[in-house]
């Protein structure tokens, strides 16, 4: 069975194709890339709260020690943001985190970063994919252990936290002496993003905040089906804010005081605007990935900032961010960075930024989102997925290649964007993403126009578009 590297790492079915086996093959795989520059150098291994999660990484480091690399393996879950700070503390090589990240409980996976700390890029997972391919039939040799070194243990958390002090305003955070409540989902969040809100003045209470490797029967995805139980203490409570990070806690999500769960997409816009007024001297635009909100586009001209669209997937906002070329880079799938941080989307870093937000504005999500809405108007995006037969996914790759229709469902067709899956944007600032799954048989269909009600027609659209 071919072992494929998606947008975020390589991952399976634990047990079936996600065995101890594997983990050493793709372990080679990166190690035999690797060595292809030069021979050994730092290596960091984590992983996250799943199912045999520490014994993969256990295995992983071991084979890196034995093909002399300096293996550093974490003591405890580990958040995927945090291998990446050690990543370049250590100057490493790369490093991977064993953390299928939202996917359901029965999965597990490797995320391999390089040496800048960013996911890594195209070019190099391909070259990981052909290596394991080779070691799979043969063509090539398997690296022998030439070390009977072990790997050393590092516990990053303290130095993490303490690096979080230059980028966030924990002053702002202390004085306005917030209650707020966490819901980890039984991830690796846990005694990271709670201890250092307690440490700079705010009361935090938490759910789900014990190791379950079946995450409560569901994926740890902080998305509004899944945080009901802290909207119930946010509000039983009367608290300020519920924040949630997802499994591997590079993920965001959030319910304002009123209950509302609030869309990736609004908060990345209400944060990148109070980042452009309090980082003013910050230089550099805003990214987004084409799929993710225009809103941020509004907000950007409205502060004299450049644009970046970029295809789908962290690793090409890391490249920015890598050049010093934006302040803020998001995704509406909940990731987002900063200016100065690492090139790896950061859950933690994301909540405590909101958190800063809101203590300093003294004001709710819902009401700096309804502010943005009445300065650049306002805009809602949403995403589906529709699952196809063979014979529908043939027929829709053939019309999305084809030439674009002049209208869709009554809408006027303005342009076209192919930079990953096919967009069509509207003459009425209103737009449609359709992108096939490489995985599955099912196409994503995204959309964003000017209110609830349109919205809901717009995905009707799509769907109608992709299955007439």
């Amino acid at each position: 069975m071919a072992i494929t590297f998606g947008t975020s790492g390589w991952r399976a079915i634990i047990a079936d194709e996600f065995t101890y086996a594997n983990v050493r093959l793709v372990t080679q795989a990166i190690a035999s890339v690797l060595h292809e520059e030069r021979a050994g150098g730092p290596m960091i291994v984590g992983y996250d709260t799943r199912f045999l999660s520490e014994h993969f990484a256990a295995e992983c480091a071991a084979t890196f020690a034995g093909l002399g690399y300096e293996a550093y393996l974490t003591n405890r879950e580990t958040p995927t943001p945090v291998i990446s700070y050690c990543i370049q503390q250590k100057q490493a090589r790369g490093g991977i985190n064993f953390t299928a990240s939202h996917n359901p409980p029965q999965y597990n996976g490797m995320k391999f970063s390089t040496a800048d700390g960013a996911p890594a890029m195209p070019e190099i997972t391909q070259q990981i994919e052909k290596r394991i391919a080779e070691l799979q039939s043969g063509a090539f040799t398997a690296p022998s252990a030439t070390s009977d070194a072990k790997p050393i243990e590092i516990d990053p958390r303290a130095e993490y936290l303490a690096s979080l002090s230059s980028k966030v305003d924990f002053g702002k955070i202390a004085s306005a002496k917030l209650k707020l409540a966490y819901d980890p989902l039984w991830g690796t969040g846990r005694g990271y993003l709670d201890d250092v809100l307690r440490q700079n003045g705010c009361e935090v209470k938490t759910v789900h905040d014990t190791r379950d490797v079946l995450f409560g029967g569901y994926s740890p995805e902080p998305s509004q089906r899944n945080l009901s139980e802290m909207r119930d203490l946010v509000l039983s409570d009367k608290l300020a804010l519920g924040l949630a990070t997802d499994g591997d806690a590079d993920r965001f999500g959030f319910i304002d005081r009123d209950g509302t769960f609030v869309s990736a997409n609004h908060v990345l816009a209400i944060l990148f605007d109070y980042l452009c007024e309090t980082r003013a001297n910050w230089t550099g635009g805003v990214a987004r990935s084409v799929a993710t909100t225009h809103l941020l586009d509004r907000v950007a001209k409205r502060h004299g900032r450049a644009v970046y669209e970029t295809p789908v997937g962290f690793k090409f906002i890391g490249e920015l961010i890598n050049a010093d070329q934006i302040i803020l880079g998001g995704e509406e799938s909940a990731g987002l960075t900063i200016k100065g941080h690492f090139p790896e989307k950061d859950g933690i870093i994301a909540c405590l930024l909101v958190t800063e937000m809101v203590a300093a504005r003294g004001a709710s999500l819902g009401e700096m989102i309804a502010e943005v809405f009445r300065k650049d108007g306002a805009l809602y995006c949403e995403r589906v997925g529709i699952k196809l037969t063979p014979a529908v996914k043939e027929r829709l790759a053939e019309r999305l290649a084809a030439e674009s229709p002049t209208e869709i469902g009554g809408r006027r067709v303005t342009s076209v964007n192919r930079m990953d899956g096919v967009k069509y944007l509207f003459d009425d600032g209103s737009w449609l993403l359709l992108r096939m799954s490489g995985t599955e048989p099912v196409v994503r269909c995204y959309a964003e126009t000017h209110s609830q009600q349109d919205l809901e027609v717009l995905l009707e659209t799509g769907s109608k578009f992709v299955l007439s």
